[in-house]
């Protein structure tokens, strides 16, 4: 680094600018076995710029932020449980790396359809190709596409659909009202479902936060294959059909439930903990819960209130027209879901890419 140039500058855009780390002397090999760590150190050696580098930083800072008995939540949009996110979210579970996470109706039970049904999932890599005449032999023949994955309707929405029916029938009865995950959940805790064959278990992100009893949060569960045969089931208007199954829809906790229930838990656990968001993707998943701490601040009126600690996205969506999911950190700022003080990060990448090496590092692989 040039100082003296350097110095010219106001001490505003001194303060941006840092030194070029040191070379680790030796080949990259040598680094790697003198540091223990194979994939960190290798991120370490590698990730030095523009999104590798945000990945890098990210990754550094959250593991800090553990260290320091913070904790994290996180967050999932997109088809990312279709796309066995759980292989990396669910041994950050059990390792006590992550302490709520905010999913998606599809992302929530799509963790739970590749438990069931793992090996009846295929792939079609060249997706971008096809033509409106293929995608139609494809539904004809019940393939369900998710970019490059089909999801098997048959062998995993339709095993689960008949208990979860019965669960809200049972509810309906005894006049009882749950969250979706916790009718969801009961499919563990009653060993109602069994992991495929082929499926390792250990991959389910839902089953790590089973055993480790930790909440999940699942905004807009309407908006869900899942929740859409729920609807389907309430649905008490002209186009309902004679003798069709006919369900109370007060038997499902709503949002405002899952935002009251945010309250109490961001109050109680960040009394003596910061908490840090990691966000995968955009939408409500992520929208949803970050608005806690405004809300509390404005609308529950209580001022003594700690800010999220930190704000991480991973995301390709592009800053424009007022898509939350391409706002930067500094615009939450404006809303108070961040305070100046909150460390922030924006990885425009894909999150298939950039969350293995922020999990590795935190795993310490």
């Amino acid at each position: 680094m040039d100082k003296k140039k350097i110095g010219k500058l106001s001490k505003s855009l001194q303060k941006l600018i840092e030194e070029e780390r040191p070379v680790q002397m030796g080949t990259l090999s040598t680094h790697i076995k003198a540091a223990g760590k194979p994939v960190t150190a290798f991120a370490e050696r590698t990730l030095n710029h523009l999104n590798g580098g945000s990945t890098l930083q990210a990754a550094l800072w959250l593991k800090e932020h553990l260290k320091r008995g913070g904790k994290i939540m996180v967050t999932l949009s997109g088809a990312l449980s279709s796309f066995q996110v759980g292989v990396m979210l669910a041994e950050l579970i059990r390792k006590d790396k992550v302490h709520i996470v905010s999913a998606t109706g599809a992302n929530h039970e799509e963790s739970y359809y590749r438990y069931v049904a793992h090996s009846h999932y295929a792939y079609i890599p060249r997706y971008t190709e096809l033509t409106p005449e293929q995608e139609a032999e494809l539904r004809d023949a019940g393939l369900r596409r998710i970019t490059d994955t089909f999801l098997p309707e048959d062998e995993s929405v339709r095993i689960m659909e008949p208990h979860l029916l019965k669960m809200w029938q049972e509810a309906e009865k005894k006049k009882e009202r749950y969250f979706p995950h916790e009718y969801f959940r009961r499919l563990y805790t009653e060993k109602l479902i069994k992991p495929d064959k082929k499926a390792n278990p250990q991959d389910s992100w839902t089953h790590a936060a089973f055993e480790k009893n930790i909440p999940i949060i699942v905004p807009g569960f309407e908006d869900s294959t899942m929740g859409n045969i729920f609807a389907s089931y309430t649905y008490n208007g002209p186009h309902k059909k004679k003798g069709d199954i006919m369900l109370d829809g007060n038997v499902m906790k709503n949002g405002l439930e899952y935002f009251h229930y945010m309250y109490d838990w961001y109050m109680k656990e960040s009394k003596d903990a910061p908490i840090a968001f990691l966000q995968l993707g955009g939408g409500i998943a992520a929208d949803f819960p970050i608005c806690v701490v405004p809300s509390i601040k404005h609308d529950l009126k209580l001022h003594k209130v700690r800010d999220w600690a930190g704000f991480i996205e991973i995301g390709s969506s592009p800053m424009s027209y007022g898509s939350y999911s391409g706002a930067g950190g500094k615009e939450k700022i404006t809303w108070d879901k961040l305070s100046t003080s909150s460390y922030y990060q924006i990885i425009q990448s894909d999150v298939t890419v950039a969350f293995p090496w922020i999990a590795a590092v935190l795993l310490d692989l």
